[in-house]
């Protein structure tokens, strides 16, 4: 237990020193909440700070999210999206407006600068699809009301399967998946609609989102223990597996 606990809070600081490079943002709306987490996660706050993250923890507008190695979390937005963060990766809020009563000011962009995450969108998705939006730095994915997953690889991707086997990691670029719904991936080369079973890829900024065949495709997959609603000794769950972890 003491082990876990020194080894979370080890991944913090790393996770700390790593967000100091990101530009801070002057937001600081209120846009969810933690729900779930195992390991160290970090957030680099709008003033410049940074905080280590718990359940029921607050995330807002302006923040960057960081998940430290073998962590995952589970972030509830105002609107009821939920997203999953894997290991090792970085999103942003970059903007978060949900007001039941205005619709018309919807605005839901979600930056994912490296790693991987499976979201299940919600409300605001379904009255508003075209104001919610993920972005990442080959391509944009515009929502349909879906369950899906999102990956993007720098070289940094080592320790997730990749498409095809051969014990190669995947290919460096944005990796989509659809369970629920559709998505529509863009960026300089062009657009291409992705429906419920299908796969992407976008390799760079200026190339076109193309569909790869399931036996070739990397999946964004999460572990037993991410995806489960409640804990299972060390898995992600309530607060009372974490007090060794992260306190």
């Amino acid at each position: 237990m003491r082990r876990n606990r020194l080894l979370a809070v080890k991944g913090a600081a790393l996770l700390a020193a790593a967000l100091a490079g990101i530009a801070a943002d002057s937001a600081f709306a209120a846009a969810g909440a933690v729900t779930h987490l195992s390991g160290a996660v970090v957030a680099r706050r709008g003033d410049g700070q940074s905080q280590i993250l718990s359940v029921k923890s607050e995330v807002k507008e302006g923040d960057v999210i960081a998940t430290a190695d073998n962590s995952y979390a589970r972030v509830k937005f105002g609107d009821g999206t939920e997203v999953v963060l894997r290991p090792n990766t970085q999103i942003k809020v970059e903007a978060f407006k949900f007001e039941e009563q205005k619709p018309r000011e919807d605005n839901v962009l979600l930056s994912l600068l490296k790693g991987g995450l499976r979201s299940v969108t919600g409300l605001l998705a379904k009255r508003n699809p075209e104001n919610f939006r993920v972005q990442s730095p080959t391509a944009t994915i515009g929502i349909r009301g879906t369950n899906f997953g999102a990956l993007f690889c720098q070289n940094d991707c080592a320790g997730v399967p990749g498409g095809g086997g051969g014990g190669q990691p995947p290919a460096n670029g944005l990796h989509v998946d659809v369970s629920d719904g559709a998505i529509i991936v863009s960026n300089a080369g062009g657009s291409r609609e992705f429906k419920v079973g299908e796969f992407g890829f976008v390799q760079s900024s200026q190339s076109p989102p193309v569909q790869v065949p399931a036996g070739q495709a990397t999946p964004v997959a999460l572990p037993q223990q991410a995806a489960n609603q409640q804990i299972l000794g060390g898995t992600v769950g309530t607060s009372s597996s974490l007090e060794c972890t992260i306190k």
